[in-house]
């Protein structure tokens, strides 16, 4: 059973950072990605982008672990956020994606 772990949310003041861990564990034969998706109050869960500066993600592969960056936040950013874990687990040759059990990011005005 494959399990992911995330760590790190919490509250902060516009402006401030924060970074979230994620951590996965289990019998896993093959990673094909892992990242992060986010979920606001009243909103579908949508993929964190990296691409647009303010967030940052990395990944370990010798330790299957994912961490997302995020700077200048702003009240916005407030969500729960996912990190998710494409791959197979140990014996399969399926792909499924898996998901952590979410952390709380409030980002005060």
């Amino acid at each position: 059973q494959v399990r992911l772990v995330e760590s790190g949310g919490g509250l902060v003041q516009a402006g401030g950072s924060l970074r979230l861990s994620c951590a996965a564990s289990g019998s896993i034969s093959r990673i094909n990605a892992m990242g992060w998706y986010r979920q606001a109050p009243g909103k579908q869960r949508e993929l964190v982008d990296s691409a647009k500066g303010r967030f940052t993600i990395s990944s370990d592969d010798a330790k299957n672990t994912v961490s997302l960056q995020m700077n200048s936040l702003k009240p916005e950013d407030t969500a729960v956020y996912y990190c998710y874990l494409d791959g197979s687990p140990g014996g399969s040759r399926l792909s499924y994606r898996y998901w952590g059990q979410g952390t709380q990011v409030t980002v005060s005005s």
